[in-house]
């Protein structure tokens, strides 16, 4: 598929993630680093029709006051990653990318997420309407400029607070109502309003914090009507995808869990974000969810995230497992794990960019339930078990495959 050419709009395209994407995009169109960490390069993949990554062009929103380049720079001095001569090569790349980020919003967002915007073009006072129209408007340029036959947007901005759902929200009809009533309080965050502009012009959208999104009912009657994939929510990128590999282990062992602790520290942008009570609320409600869900019973659970500002990006979590074995013997399992958030990150992005191009060539609509496997949090599936969640995937590539090399009837 080389000669067509597809984009990946980032939402919080400077911060560690965002980077990291545009990065390995780089790297991998100039051979100058392998796939490690893509799980569309695995050979069941071969079997799909994906977008090859060499198609790809970079553009996004962000509050910030940076660049790809700059961000790099500041990726290798605090957190030791990206080597010099991975980088340079990448310089003309990730400097014209950066000619494609617009400012974003910072609507409804939050103190702590707000007080990281330096641009004054974030324009914390506009509408919600005016909001999604300038990003409507960044969007169609982009597209434009770039002569992309499609476009992906993915949510990779810092992870708002929790944020309450009405009625209003349980269908577009009442939707659209209530955003007709003058004085009407606010009815999404930031990430809504990126959701909805994504969705309205029919693009993919792929959320990859656990930000409300697209996730309630309107915004996906709006992808139903608009023929748009949705995928999300809350990337599983180190310990909670442990948690979702471990889990089924006892419970198919038949060992009962009694209590499960785990505790995570890192430093970053992130961490400074999450180290808000209210934005934290977010992260902890979809990391805490899928012990329980995959055991059938709620053990004790405790999940904690702290803000150590040296560990930067190279996120910790110790957890430990306290279970019941045979003649009610109680016993311990620990375990420790350290990982570059945002390399973890990144590549799974990429996957899910490739997977929702894929998904919406092919006509699907809604919620892409067989990308399960990738969230913490999924979006039209209740399953938590990762290797379950896998093999919603692999049956999903063989369906496709199968479709593909079926003969035409009558022949």
């Amino acid at each position: 598929m080389s000669q067509r050419r597809v984009g990946i709009w980032l939402i919080g395209a400077f911060g560690g993630v965002g980077t990291t994407v545009a990065v390995g995009l780089s790297a991998l169109r100039r051979g100058l680093a392998e796939p490690i960490g893509l799980t569309t390069a695995l050979p069941l993949f071969s079997k799909l029709d994906l977008d090859d990554v060499s198609a790809f062009e970079v553009g996004g929103h962000d509050i910030r006051r940076t660049d790809f380049f700059q961000s790099v720079r500041e990726f290798q001095h605090r957190a030791r990653v990206f080597p010099p001569e991975l980088i340079e090569p990448c310089r003309d790349d990730l400097l014209r990318w950066s000619a494609n980020v617009r400012p974003g919003t910072i609507f409804n967002s939050g103190p702590t997420i707000a007080r990281l915007a330096d641009l004054p073009e974030v324009r914390p006072t506009e509408s919600p309407r005016a909001a999604i129209d300038r990003i409507q408007a960044d969007l169609n340029a982009f597209r434009r400029e770039n002569r992309l036959d499609q476009l992906v947007v993915v949510n990779v901005a810092s992870t708002e607070p929790p944020f309450p759902l009405t009625e209003a929200h349980q269908s577009l009809d009442r939707f659209e109502a209530a955003c007709r009533v003058k004085d009407h309080p606010p009815l999404l965050p930031a990430s809504g309003l990126y959701a909805l502009a994504a969705l309205d012009l029919g693009l993919p959208y792929v959320n990859f914090t656990p930000s409300l999104g697209a996730s309630f009912p309107a915004a996906l009657e709006l992808a139903e009507r608009r023929k748009a994939v949705v995928a999300g929510q809350d990337g599983k990128t180190g310990e909670t995808l442990l948690k979702t590999v471990l889990a089924p282990m006892f419970q198919k062992r038949h060992l009962r869990v009694l209590s499960w602790v785990g505790h995570n520290i890192f430093g970053n942008r992130d961490g400074v974000v999450l180290n808000d009570p209210e934005n934290k609320a977010s992260k902890i409600r979809t990391k805490d969810q899928v012990v329980s869900s995959i055991l059938g019973y709620k053990p004790q659970t405790h999940v904690s995230i702290e803000y150590i500002e040296s560990l930067d990006d190279w996120k910790t979590a110790w957890d430990h497992i306290h279970f019941e074995g045979f003649l009610g013997t109680r016993m311990v399992m620990q375990f420790t794990w350290q990982g570059c958030d945002s390399l973890l990150a990144a590549p799974l992005v990429i996957d899910l960019a490739r997977l929702a191009l894929h998904a919406q060539r092919r006509g699907e609509v809604g919620a892409l339930h067989y990308l399960a496997c990738f969230w913490k949090n999924p979006m039209g599936v209740q399953e938590h078990d990762f290797f379950k969640q896998f093999a919603l995937l692999e049956q999903y590539v063989e369906q496709v495959a199968s479709e593909r090399v079926a003969p035409a009837v009558g022949s």
